[in-house]
């Protein structure tokens, strides 16, 4: 049996996670991290987009962060998000039309719009729309 770590994922609104895993893997803000028993202590934060888990019996699950932190413990990983979702309740549509009212926004500034706004609008529906691909190719991987 694999070596596991304990994993929470909680957002503002709820834990969306709590049991052992054998990886866990999101991006940092220093780039793709992979997380597993025995790694050393660790906090950083985390940028918008997925993050998979592999639990104790193999099966793997994706969830989509907006941000957040994650910090690791000996024998815990736990990570904070002011919005986390699990992959499935994603809406492709909503977030394909996020993109390119962000994108409009952007392309075609008036006084009114604010770009760091809109700036963060497009980085949160391209990581929407990457959790989807993600899951997608996983799909893939198994048929």
């Amino acid at each position: 049996m694999a070596m596991t770590i304990h994993c929470d994922i909680v957002s503002a609104e709820e834990s969306l996670f709590s049991g052992l895993v054998q990886l866990l893997v999101a991006t940092g803000s220093e780039g793709e991290l992979g997380i597993n028993f025995g790694h050393a202590p660790l906090l950083t934060d985390l940028k918008p987009g997925p993050v998979r888990i592999v639990r104790q019996n193999g099966d793997e699950e994706i969830y989509y962060l907006s941000g957040g932190y994650l910090e690791v413990q000996p024998h815990t990983v736990t990570i904070l998000a002011d919005t986390a979702l699990r992959a499935g309740d994603l809406d492709e549509a909503a977030a394909l039309e996020a993109k390119k009212e962000a994108e409009h926004n952007l392309h075609n500034q008036t006084g009114e719009i604010d770009y760091s706004r809109a700036m963060s609008r497009l980085a949160e529906a391209t990581a929407q729309l990457r959790t989807i691909e993600e899951i997608r190719r996983k799909v893939r991987a198994v048929k």
